[in-house]
């Protein structure tokens, strides 16, 4: 099986490395799609007239790869990732947020617009020459790598006037979704029983309400994930640094696709069958073992190129900047 260096050599140019996996519910046949307001199911038609469903978006596959770095109990990276850079935001001597579970990654609020202006402040100075004509991607990237290179993988938009106007972006490079193709609905529902006072007011609470649920069923279930080569590449990153994004992504589809994951309520979905490389054919996805291994000394690497910033968690104190002294 291929390193990941020699997967980056072989496929000089291959723009994209896309990979596909079948999913099935752990029991039963029915799940739960996502919805969205004003839309409900997000449900639409092949030009075949396929019955398709869109089981999850991007941004929440975004969210859910990006979880997987985080431990949690630890309150820190998970094991096999540590080293990686990232940014903490305290409050009270204890941790609120990290760049790693923010929505916005390194361009959150609570990293951002905060009292505590010391991060903001070195990432002014290194976006300095930024200001004005292209945006140099490659100093960029190279900036963020340093402090948060998850944020290259999900993408970030630095959105602050002061920090070259507010058009720092940098496009996600890890994109994942999950499809469902030939759906039927699947009605059902139930009743929220008051045994005290059945009559009562349900505008507060009380008495029997029945409610409806739509799910689904689907002949297949599957979930994608495309890693854009070309737009690393043109990071002009060091190989290093190249070599270890692309393993902390392909590190996060192995995690993701081994074990079910609980995406609602009632949609629990597993693996069913093997992960296949659809883009380039005829290369296959290292086992996770494998890869956690690859991850840990690609980390090592960028450390020891001084590719990022020490010590690699970054902090910044939470404090509102209308938040009135005592």
């Amino acid at each position: 099986m291929m390193t990941i260096s020699e997967l980056l050599t072989a496929q000089a140019n291959t723009a994209r490395l896309a990979i596909e996996a079948e999913l099935t519910p752990v029991q039963g046949t029915r799940f739960q799609a996502t919805g969205f307001p004003d839309l409900g199911p997000a449900r639409y038609q092949r030009p075949d007239g396929t019955e398709m469903l869109l089981v999850e978006s991007a941004q929440s596959m975004a969210n859910r790869l990006e979880s997987l770095c985080w431990d949690d109990a630890a309150g820190d990276v998970v094991e096999p990732l540590r080293g990686m850079p990232y940014i903490k935001v305290v409050s009270d001597g204890r941790t609120l947020t990290t760049s790693i579970l923010e929505a916005h990654r390194i361009n959150s609020p609570y990293i951002l617009e905060g009292a505590d202006t010391t991060f903001l402040d070195l990432l002014k100075d290194e976006a300095r020459g930024l200001e004005w004509g292209p945006v140099d991607r490659a100093k960029l990237a190279s900036m963020v790598f340093r402090y948060d290179p998850n944020s290259i993988v999900h993408g970030a938009f630095l959105a602050k006037k002061d920090l070259a106007g507010g058009r720092l972006r940098l496009t996600r490079a890890l994109t994942a979704f999950i499809e469902a193709e030939d759906v039927r609905e699947a009605e059902s529902g139930g009743v929220k029983n008051d045994h005290v006072d059945p009559k009562g007011s349900t505008a507060q609470g009380f008495g029997n309400v029945p409610f409806h649920r739509t799910e689904f069923t689907a002949a297949r279930i599957r979930a994608y994930f495309s890693l854009d080569l070309a737009l690393l590449r043109g990071y002009q990153l060091p190989q290093a640094a190249l070599e270890f994004l692309t393993t902390l992504a392909l590190w996060k589809v192995r995690q993701f696709l081994s074990a079910p994951v609980r995406y609602r309520t009632a949609c629990d979905l597993e693996p069913a069958g093997e992960v296949r490389f659809t883009r380039p054919v005829g290369v296959d996805l290292p086992d996770l073992s494998s890869l956690t291994d690859d991850v840990r000394a690609a980390i090592g690497r960028c450390q020891r190129e001084g590719l990022f910033v020490e010590p690699p968690v970054t902090t910044v104190a939470w404090r509102s900047k209308t938040k009135k002294a005592d």
